[in-house]
């Protein structure tokens, strides 16, 4: 049987980037934690921490923090039906989520919950279905319909996208529209390179394949910001430039929209433990987001 409180070592350090600042985060000293890291090491036969600024898990070491997280998600559960069973008040879960999810409908489900504390890593919804199929988190919020393997699909509806200029800039880089020839022209901004919805929406709407050249800008208000200050053309979720667009501060470049559907997977571990967290999220996503006709 796994020592529970090896494991909770091991995650502190993943968590905190190093052993000094697990043994102030479990009020223990930095040679208890190595001791229990090594334990544990010497137990499973493996290298768990790659130490280093900041100390990194091994893909052993992580697959052995998604048990340890995936037990505290059940205890959790297990508190609320018995009673207190440990002294911990907060269990932590780790949510994969795409920027524009979190700046716009994502926040109020996870304010409606209580006991919980929220690691959210912040990865494009294209690619963050590949953290919860790699154990580095517990749920995510992907654009991939099909289930990750041990995890379970809920389709949330579409966040909508307009791509969106101000109008001097669109006079100066597109003053006959979004032509094929004024789009390979035109500077655009993308949140990092995993993002295609630029590139997506021209293909959409000028049914050709061209890379604009483009700033790199990780920030969903930035981009707004970004996009208000003329720096460029972007994709933003409707729902955060309404007032730019009754104001007139930003336009789009045309009438079609890039609609993204959204997609909520959880690990079948924990599924039972986050039901009263994906009711709320269903429930948001029912109010925010695209939904089909159908």
């Amino acid at each position: 049987m796994l020592d529970y409180s090896q494991l909770e070592a091991l995650a502190a350090v993943a968590k905190t980037g190093s052993f000094d600042q697990a043994a102030a985060e479990l009020s223990v000293t930095p040679s208890a934690i190595s001791q229990r890291i090594k334990a544990l090491e010497e137990r499973a036969g493996a290298v768990l921490i790659v130490r280093g600024q900041p100390c990194q898990p091994t893909q052993i070491g992580a697959r052995l923090i998604r048990h340890f997280d995936d037990v505290m998600v059940l205890e959790h559960t297990l508190a609320g039906d018995i009673g207190p069973i440990s002294d911990k008040s907060f269990t932590t879960l780790k949510i994969a989520v795409n920027a524009d999810s979190l700046a716009t409908w994502f926040l109020p489900p996870l304010s409606r919950m209580t006991g919980f504390l929220f690691d959210l890593v912040i990865d494009d919804q294209d690619h963050s279905a590949d953290l919860l199929r790699c154990g580095q988190v517990i749920a995510a919020i992907t654009s991939r319909a099909e289930p990750v393997q041990g995890c379970n699909s809920h389709p949330l509806g579409a966040l909508r996208y307009s791509a969106t200029a101000t109008p001097d800039f669109m006079l100066k880089w597109l003053p006959h529209g979004a032509t094929p020839d004024a789009l390979k022209h035109a500077p655009t901004i993308t949140f990092s390179p995993k993002d295609r919805l630029q590139v997506d929406w021209i293909r959409k709407t000028a049914n050709t394949q061209i890379t604009p050249p483009t700033h790199m800008m990780a920030g969903s208000n930035a981009f707004v910001e970004a996009a208000c200050l003329g720096l460029g053309w972007c994709m933003n979720p409707d729902v955060l430039i309404q007032d730019h667009l009754k104001r007139g501060t930003l336009r789009r470049l045309n009438d079609t929209p890039l609609d993204t559907p959204l997609y909520w997977q959880v690990s079948r571990h924990v599924l039972q433990a986050l039901a009263p967290l994906t009711k709320e999220i269903l429930k948001e996503a029912r109010d925010k987001l695209v939904q089909s006709a159908g």
